[in-house]
């Protein structure tokens, strides 16, 4: 009970981000672009020479006040993405098999690490549709003191002779399996893929 409490607290209080940073986009930033405007009209237009420079200044610091706002709306919008309620929408437009979903992560990540996991399930779930006929997926998200493990595996049944089984190597991975290779290594992290008698994505990703 308390767990789903703290949860509903959460997800309040990251919707009521999402709303904030509306607000500062539709109207904070509308009335700076509109000052930005009739500044650059007034420099264009002023004969006063005394007064350029008291114009350039002001249209500075204008451009600054913007580019504050816009990255105070990006790292709202960021910090409202709910890891947890994002893989969990994933699951359930994957209509291809079952899905065992199983997550222990705090409540609060770095922005990175939640694109980037998205990112990589969504690829996974993607490549289980294309290359496999699983009857079950099971997708693991855990977090230990020093790093976050996350673990996608399918029953699928997908013999390929040429491709070598513990781990794959480099040189078989597809299209698919390289982004996922590159997000990791973004992160400094670890991704192993291992094929035997079904197939299975194995990561680690430091905590820094």
């Amino acid at each position: 009970m308390r767990d789903k409490q703290d949860y509903e607290i959460y997800a309040a209080t990251l919707k009521e981000r999402n709303r904030i940073a509306r607000e500062i986009h539709d109207n904070v930033g509308h009335l700076l672009s509109r000052a930005i405007l009739i500044t650059g009209a007034m420099k264009m237009t002023n004969q006063i020479s005394s007064l350029r420079e008291t114009f350039d200044s002001l249209d500075s610091s204008l451009g600054e006040a913007m580019d504050s706002i816009r990255k105070s709306v990006h790292d709202l919008h960021d910090d409202a993405v709910d890891l947890k309620k994002s893989l969990e929408e994933l699951i359930t437009d994957f209509t291809f098999c079952p899905v065992d979903f199983s997550y222990h992560m705090a409540k609060t990540l770095p922005r990175e690490v939640k694109y980037n996991v998205i990112a990589i399930v969504k690829e996974a779930l993607n490549n289980v549709i294309k290359h496999s006929n699983a009857t079950l997926v099971r997708l693991t998200v855990s977090e230990f003191e020093t790093l976050y493990q996350v673990i996608i595996e399918d029953n699928g049944k997908t013999p390929s002779p040429d491709i070598p089984t513990n781990p794959l190597n480099s040189n078989t991975q597809g299209i698919g399996l390289i982004n996922m290779t590159e997000r990791v290594k973004k992160l400094k992290g670890n991704i192993t893929f291992y094929r035997q008698n079904a197939f299975k994505i194995y990561i680690k990703i430091p905590k820094h």
